[in-house]
């Protein structure tokens, strides 16, 4: 996919003009102009973003679930046992009241399971595969081509000042490596996710990574602030999420000292996207709509008022 090409006069041209989009062209502004007491230099640029509903659609289910059900339904093949068993059968099935039950964290730790025993290099060859052919059932647009244009535009815009982006997500990493820097342009090793473990061996002379069916990390909540020290060992000048699940990333960026900007963005726009309030009977932003106003440089971002497009389609 190609990059979205910048306005010069407007960096932000999907971005409706009002308080947000003025604080983030400030924000930028205060901490990359040399020679004021708000500028931090480049190595200290660092901005993280959820992507679960932050930078992709993830409605009505996670764009990885989808993945899941055509590994199951590719894997049900051989084993068609797999049928009658939970939680395959709900799947197969599409039984989204029993689905529903699923908490986030078993989800992930099935899709993990599902790949078990497959090289590395075997499992990010079919998910790019599937990304290239798998298209949103309401949408009806390619998944990769389901992402936010006002925060492509952001994301490009903070590159161009030198901002290191990273992904901070409950998905599986390497579904989200295979993919990040096609669509976001965010390099593999900038993407921090949830994760399996792995088997290091060598058969013959051949050095192999093996996914084993074991949970290795659940990149959620409070785990995004200790992979974000694990992983990159800086605070974030920026953070931006859309649920609770980032709501400690979001603290933990407006704790540092200087000028911070923790950004939460309220899907409140069922005509051009969903109204999570509305569409769906568990919103994963409940807490996150009274905390983020309160915190250094906190702002919520609706899709309805702040955002004049939603998908470059």
């Amino acid at each position: 996919m190609s990059e979205a090409v910048p306005d010069s006069r407007d960096p932000l041209p999907s971005w409706n003009r009002g308080f947000v989009k003025a604080a983030i062209l400030d924000f930028v502004a205060q901490v990359t102009t040399e020679g004021t007491l708000t500028y931090k230099p480049p190595s200290q640029r660092i901005a993280t973003f959820d992507n679960d509903g932050t930078l992709w659609c993830e409605r009505p289910f996670l764009v990885q679930i989808y993945f899941l059900v055509d590994r199951i339904k590719a894997i049900a093949i051989d084993n068609p046992a797999l049928a009658n068993q939970q939680p395959f059968k709900a799947i197969l099935e599409n039984d989204r009241e029993t689905i529903a039950t699923f908490t986030k964290k078993e989800l992930v730790a099935l899709i993990f399971a599902t790949h078990a025993g497959m090289p590395q290099e075997e499992f990010l060859a079919v998910a790019a595969s599937w990304f290239n052919n798998a298209k949103h059932p309401h949408l009806q647009q390619l998944f990769k081509a389901c992402i936010y244009q006002p925060m492509r535009e952001l994301l490009d815009f903070l590159k161009a000042h030198e901002f290191k982006n990273y992904i901070v997500t409950g998905g599986g990493v390497d579904f989200v490596r295979v993919i990040a820097d096609e669509i976001y342009g965010i390099p593999p090793e900038h993407v921090i996710g949830s994760s399996g473990k792995l088997k290091f061996e060598l058969q013959g002379d051949t050095p192999m990574l093996t996914k084993l069916p074991e949970l290795n990390s659940f990149n959620d909540r409070e785990a995004k602030v200790e992979n974000i020290a694990l992983h990159i060992g800086l605070r974030p000048l920026l953070a931006f999420g859309n649920s609770d699940g980032d709501l400690a990333m979001l603290r933990y960026t407006a704790a540092g000292t200087g000028n911070r900007l923790a950004l939460l963005l309220h899907h409140d726009d069922s005509d051009r996207e969903y109204a999570y309030d509305r569409d769906f009977k568990i919103s994963p932003l409940v807490e996150g709509l009274n905390v983020v106003p309160t915190l250094q440089g906190g702002m919520l971002v609706s899709m309805k008022q702040d955002w004049k497009r939603v998908f470059l389609f």
